[in-house]
């Protein structure tokens, strides 16, 4: 049996990377579960394992804002707001608004290639 979905990602109708290029998932990878043998495969996105701290080049130590967000935050600090989860890797959060919460902390932000 042909599948429709493979066909249309043939034809260049879906893209063959799901995710824009700012995404924290972008190199993640899409997998298939099989569950059985008569039944349909399902789709998941691959498991995105965060870098270690050590592992992060530091560009600079910036104090947040009160009304800061993530968005706002990585628009000030690295000029592209769909990247703020790179600053939360740099500051090993995995819930990127934990980096604004507090107005007057200090966090890291990764450097720039």
């Amino acid at each position: 049996m042909t599948d429709p979905i493979q066909m249309l990602i043939d034809a260049g109708a879906i893209p063959v990377e799901p995710f824009d290029e700012h995404s924290r998932y972008r190199d993640a990878g899409i997998g298939l579960f099989q569950p059985g043998p008569d039944e349909p495969p399902i789709a998941y996105v691959r498991r995105r394992f965060i870098p270690q701290r050590r592992d992060i080049p530091i560009g600079a130590e910036v104090t947040i804002h009160d009304g800061d967000r993530p968005d706002l935050l990585a628009a000030r600090v690295i000029g592209e707001p769909l990247r703020y989860w790179r600053v939360a890797d740099a500051n090993a959060v995995q819930d990127a608004a934990e980096l604004t919460d507090t107005p007057g902390a200090r966090i890291l932000v990764p450097r720039t290639a």
